[in-house]
């Protein structure tokens, strides 16, 4: 093997402190072409599906590759912007507002940048930027609050082999979760209180998170208990009495169960039990995306009031709202202690360097 080097390394480069934010990922255009790119590689993933992989490759390729980018890229054109796919602009501004949040404390120390984990701006491309720009530890925080390993532990595995091909590896911290974070949980009950104040309570609160199959959970995945755990603490935060709140799981795919109870199946059955209003939060995204403003806000807004609900409304992510930020912020604040503290003088580094034999 032919380790990657870093040409651009010079002994007089300050150190710096990289914090790398991570999400899912999207096609690049609300069409078949992207769209069937970015399948390919998000289903082609084994933490994503667990299926043995000849047998995975021909339904994938043999079917689902076949109908699903024509289905998707009609969802993707519901919510496409201007400026992109609204899981690309938020995600961008999330890491744009940390950049900034975190230069007023720590200064040029730290630089701040995004990643998808399929699609781009992509996880290699934007690791070696960083490193070229002097980059010696390398905090990562993938913006899943509850650990899963479809989610976190894919990007822990894209890392992980990014890394393992270079000559120089950084220091290397990695947020798995921060799903039960004061400050998360704050952000949250804050952004539940605020739509309250703006148009009024519900007879119940909907908290949705992204399902996976039953089978994660039955191998250890603490994904299930962390989604409770979030939903439990948000409760206790409004005071919420337990009748007045529901967790559900939402996106499942294929025939297999998923966890339970699911979120459509969930709201076409409130109606019938006298609930005729219901407020829906999506806990487990950081930004908004296909599954909340199409999958929730439309596609489940439509069950519930065919069913014989009155009024739904989607109380939206928290995106780059100024408490996420906050919050966002904390996390990583926590995760930096010990690094900041280092001082070194890049001059007197490169002066040392020279003096034993280095070219630059």
């Amino acid at each position: 093997m032919t380790f990657t080097a870093n040409p651009n390394f010079e002994h007089s480069q300050p150190p710096r402190i990289g914090v790398l934010v991570t999400n899912l990922g999207t096609p690049d255009a609300p069409e078949k072409g992207p769209l069937r790119r970015y399948l390919r590689e998000f289903l082609w993933d084994p933490r994503v599906v667990e299926i043995p992989r000849a047998l995975w490759w021909l339904i994938l390729h043999g079917v689902i590759l076949r109908l699903r980018p024509a289905r998707s890229a009609a969802a993707y054109r519901g919510i496409w912007t201007d400026q992109g796919s609204p899981l690309m602009v938020n995600t961008r501004a999330q890491a744009e507002a940390l950049g900034r949040q975190l230069r007023q404390h720590y200064g040029e120390q730290v630089l701040v940048e995004f990643a998808m984990r399929y699609g781009q701006p992509d996880i290699a491309g934007t690791v070696r930027g960083m490193l070229d720009r002097g980059v010696d530890k390398l905090l990562v925080l993938p913006l899943y609050p509850q650990y899963s390993g479809p989610t976190t532990g894919s990007t822990f595995d894209a890392v992980a082999a990014n890394l393992g091909r270079r000559r120089r590896v950084p220091d290397l911290r990695f947020v798995a979760q921060y799903h039960d974070h004061p400050a998360y949980i704050d952000a949250l009950a804050r952004s539940i209180l605020d739509y309250r104040k703006a148009h009024g309570p519900a007879d119940r609160l909907v908290l949705s998170y992204h399902g996976e199959p039953r089978r994660c959970l039955d191998l250890g995945d603490p994904y299930f208990c962390q989604c409770h755990k979030t939903t439990r603490l948000v409760a206790e935060k409004l005071g919420l009495a337990e009748d007045a709140y529901v967790t559900t799981f939402q996106s499942r795919f294929g025939k297999a169960e998923w966890l339970q109870p699911y979120t459509d199946a969930t709201l076409r059955s409130l109606p019938g039990s006298g609930v005729r209003s219901v407020q829906v939060i999506c806990p487990g995204f950081s930004s908004d995306c296909l599954e909340t403003l199409e999958e929730i806000a439309v596609e489940n807004r439509d069950y519930f009031l065919r069913a014989g609900g009155e009024r739904f409304a989607y109380i939206p992510c928290l995106n780059s709202d100024p408490g996420h930020i906050d919050a966002l912020s904390a996390v990583i604040a926590d995760n930096l202690h010990g690094w900041l503290d280092e001082q070194r003088d890049p001059e007197a580094t490169r002066a040392r360097a020279m003096a034993l034999g280095a070219t630059r």
